[in-house]
């Protein structure tokens, strides 16, 4: 541990803060506001709104809605934005750079108003205008809808890694679709989780710009027609196909200090006639605008059902049409600054971000070769310069395969394509290992069976130079298990790029408490540098700066409260610990072992009516997919066991539980800011990262967790002192499932788990259905526990009583928040980006002069 001497801090201000001081402040959030701005900055913004709110929606201050005033601040915003955006537009093609394509099914992009603001460093100075018009920002922003454009950690990665692009001065730009709903919006009735539509678009967007001028068509269906040329060259043709138009839509992305504004391109999807007239005269309006209606339903909804031949379908024609629309975007701005292919290497990497978009390597080779008429080997040697493809999953029925009757009706030349880049691929790998079918098996990129299967993951791994995991560990695991063979064909193609998130948003924008303190100890520039945060470390012991930090983290406490209370009618005590679990419900995230420590706690209390215990606040955020049955039943019985508890006067209070509606990025920069502890628990070897566990690390809650993912990494950063490690080792599930593992077992040795296990099956919790939380239970006994719930348990109780006694000691509790703080400068996107364009995509910054 770093030893307690006193800070080196050169700031007068943070050496002058005596404890006693500090203890008589009603607020830490209020001895860290920022300085006065520039008064003229706030008079040229306020009027910009002024002019907005007239001009663009027609409004003065008398009728101006909420929403008014949060539009025309976002336009007065955007305005600035712009700006630099046509500016960095001039200087990249100007110089003919190389620039990055990151090719993404999902952004979870969030609220925008703040973070743009945040970037521009101009959150002040529009606080300061709107408060002149007699308005207040906090207030205004929460009028904005988050965009419904992504689910769960792979979406917000997205949108973490374009924020770094734009901040570094990385040339990039982001496609994706424009979907008219989101995921869906979350509600709970008797517990139980109900989707409805996310209509995010039905309120305006000011950020969305549309690009009519630059639509494209996607050919889909038809047949191939092979043809000689008239140079008595062969050639393919797709004939008799359904076209869709790809219409692109604008998100400007701005980078810290708005040097340079890149953009996310989305593509919505349209029909190629918006209006059959003969049917129309012939009185079929319904006939006539059929082609629109089913022609837009492919950007109409973000991961449509699958588990249906017609879902199955749509996701695929999904992926097609933007991968299609984003390849033809790139080549035409190629082609625009360069006579010939020779250098498209030198000028465009395209990033894979995860295996939705590998249908790209067929789609450039079907350019290529049938539009714009290179030779096979040509257009390869193009292709495997030009695609790097990140995988995030370690669970093989995560890596999508389609069949190929599907494939061959939706993409029959990508079919032919495909099959040709596989017997090539073959080739190699019988010159690798000569006659070893079962090796050509593994490593084909279509999967024999009844029904033949397109592999997509393979196909990208074959297409591509690099294959980076996302953590030390699942790229280990990658080269181990899932990608072995591949690995041993092309050892330098594996590489590992661990994840992270962006400072800006993830304590500037959702901690500005926090960030006004990093200002005071770290000095400005450290959300671009987030080493200068280790200076944390030397104040750690110090109880005026502990009694400071953990002023500012109370404060925050207060304000989720206040939410929580808002959300769900429960009363929580801001002094008690704030015990979080916000992430994706999956089985290997392990949500019902968070429920089974409870039903622990609240069975120790009942039982022990005299003894005083940690109070605690168990905090739930998660979205289940519609079909994902299991996981409904988890949510439904934390709702259920969460309903008893917080009604239960021989509680004393000690224990509440609550599951917030609707989790989503804008609720998580409410939560994140105020946890005290961060449940990461997954399964070993179960989860690629997590960013998450950066997000609540960098803003001061400890982590219980598994060696799973990135919590190994943050492990090595933090220290054994400052985080609770429990469970097993990725090995040693390896062996436990090896050995054959029985749940029974595990129960007939602790007889208290089994006592949850048959309490959780009682009608306790649902008194009016009997048995009606079995199904989570059953899942762990007869089920066979897949995700080792069971096994873990007693080490993640033991975990869970060495946090209850480091929470009790608060001096202690204080030094290791900080610590978390100061030691994951590693977790900063910005340094992933920069491994990414050092050892992936070659790319180099190019700074924007400022006008």
């Amino acid at each position: 541990m770093p030893s307690k001497k006193k800070s080196s801090l050169k700031s007068p201000k943070a050496k002058s803060r005596p404890a006693k001081k500090i203890a008589a402040q009603k607020s830490s959030v209020a001895a860290h506001q920022p300085t006065t701005p520039n008064e003229k900055d706030v008079v040229i913004f306020r009027d910009a709104i002024l002019r907005h709110l007239k001009s663009t929606f027609a409004h003065d201050r008398i009728t101006a809605t909420r929403n008014d005033w949060w539009l025309a601040t976002s336009m007065a915003a955007r305005d600035l934005m712009l700006e630099r955006y046509i500016a960095t537009q001039a200087v990249h093609a100007n110089n003919n750079i190389r620039r990055v394509y990151y090719l993404s099914l999902e952004y979870l992009m969030g609220r925008v108003l703040t973070n743009n603001l945040v970037n521009l460093r101009m959150r002040q100075v529009a606080s300061m205008a709107l408060k002149n018009l007699g308005q207040d920002l906090e207030v205004i922003a929460d009028d904005e809808a988050d965009m419904g454009l992504g689910n769960g950690g792979l979406g917000r990665l997205a949108a973490c890694f374009l924020d770094s692009l734009a901040t570094m001065d990385i040339p990039a730009v982001g496609y994706g679709i424009h979907y008219e709903f989101g995921l869906f919006r979350q509600t709970f009735v008797q517990g139980r989780q109900v989707e409805v539509a996310d209509a995010w678009l039905s309120n305006n967007n000011p950020w969305l710009i549309r690009r009519p001028n630059l639509n494209v068509r996607v050919p889909l269906y038809g047949r191939v027609v092979n043809k000689i040329d008239d140079c008595g060259n062969h050639l393919s043709e797709l004939v008799e196909t359904k076209d869709l138009l790809g219409v692109p839509w604008d998100i400007p992305i701005a980078g810290f200090n708005a040097s340079s504004v890149n953009f996310l391109r989305l593509w919505e999807s349209r029909a190629t006639t918006e209006f059959d007239f003969r049917a129309f005269d012939r009185g079929g309006y319904v006939e006539a605008v059929r082609e629109r209606d089913i022609s837009e339903t492919i950007s109409k909804v973000l991961y449509p059902n699958d588990s249906t031949e017609s879902g199955k379908e749509l996701r695929l024609v999904q992926q097609i049409f933007f991968v299609s629309c984003s390849l033809q975007d790139i080549l035409r701005r190629y082609l625009r600054l360069n006579k010939s292919f020779d250098h498209l290497p030198d000028k465009i990497a395209v990033q894979l971000n995860d295996t939705h978009p590998s249908v790209a390597v067929a789609e450039l080779m079907r350019l290529l070769v049938d539009e714009h008429r290179l030779g096979w080997d040509h257009a390869w040697g193009l292709c495997t310069m030009v695609f790097s493809y990140t995988n995030h999953t370690l669970l093989p029925e995560a890596l999508e395969t389609w069949s190929v009757p599907l494939f061959e009706k939706v993409l029959p030349r990508h079919l032919e394509i495909i099959y040709e880049i596989n017997r090539r691929h073959l080739e190699a790998v019988d010159r690798r290992w000569p006659g070893d079918n079962e090796k050509k098996a593994e490593l084909s990129i279509i999967q024999e069976g009844p029904v033949k299967r397109v592999r997509m993951a393979h196909l990208a791994v074959v297409g591509s130079h690099h294959v980076n995991g996302v953590a030390q560990l699942h790229t280990r695991l990658l080269r181990e298990h899932l990608f072995a063979s591949f690995d041993q064909l092309w050892p330098e193609k594996f590489i590992n790029v661990t994840n992270g998130v962006t400072p800006r948003r993830w304590i500037r924008g959702c901690n500005p408490a926090l960030g006004h303190l990093c200002d005071e100890v770290a000095g400005h520039g450290w959300e671009t540098d987030l080493s200068r945060l280790k200076k944390f470390d030397t104040l750690a012991d110090r109880p005026d700066f502990q009694a400071e930090f953990m002023g500012i983290k109370h404060a925050n406490k207060v304000k989720l409260a206040a939410k929580i209370k808002e959300l769900v009618g429960v009363e929580v005590s801001p002094d008690a610990l704030f015990d979080v679990q916000i992430k994706r419900l999956h089985e290997y995230k392990r949500q019902h072992l968070n429920l089974l420590h409870i039903l622990y706690l609240y069975r120790k209390i009942l039982n022990n009516p005299h003894t005083q215990f940690q109070s605690r606040v168990c905090i739930f955020g998660a979205k289940a997919a519609p079909g994902y049955a299991l996981a409904k039943h988890i949510i439904h019985a934390i709702n259920r066991v969460a309903m008893v508890i917080n009604h239960d006067p021989r509680v004393r209070g000690l224990l509440k539980v609550v599951y917030l509606p609707d989790y989503r990025v804008s609720l998580a920069e409410q939560i994140i800011p105020a946890a005290d502890l961060s449940e990461q628990i997954s399964t070993a070897g179960k989860e690629a990262s997590g960013t998450g566990n950066m997000k609540l690390a960098l803003n001061g809650a400890v982590t219980i967790g598994t060696l799973d993912g990135a919590n190994v990494e943050i492990h090595e950063e933090v220290g054994d002192d400052n985080m609770f490690i429990f469970g097993l080792e990725v090995e040693e599930v390896a062996q436990l499932h090896l050995n054959g593992y029985s749940p029974q077992e595990v129960l007939n040795k602790d007889s208290e788990l089994a006592a949850i296990i048959d309490w959780l099956r009682s009608d306790t919790f649902t008194p009016e259905q009997p048995g009606a939380l079995s199904p989570v239970a059953d899942s762990l006994v007869e089920g066979g526990d897949p995700y080792l719930v069971l096994a873990d348990f007693r080490s993640y109780v033991e975990a869970q009583e060495r946090v209850e006694i480091a929470f009790a000691d608060r001096r202690r509790w204080a030094a290791m928040a900080i610590r978390n703080v100061a030691r994951c400068a590693k977790f900063s996107s910005d340094r992933s980006i920069n491994d990414y364009a050092t050892h992936i995509w070659k790319a180099k910054p190019l700074p924007i002069p400022q006008s």
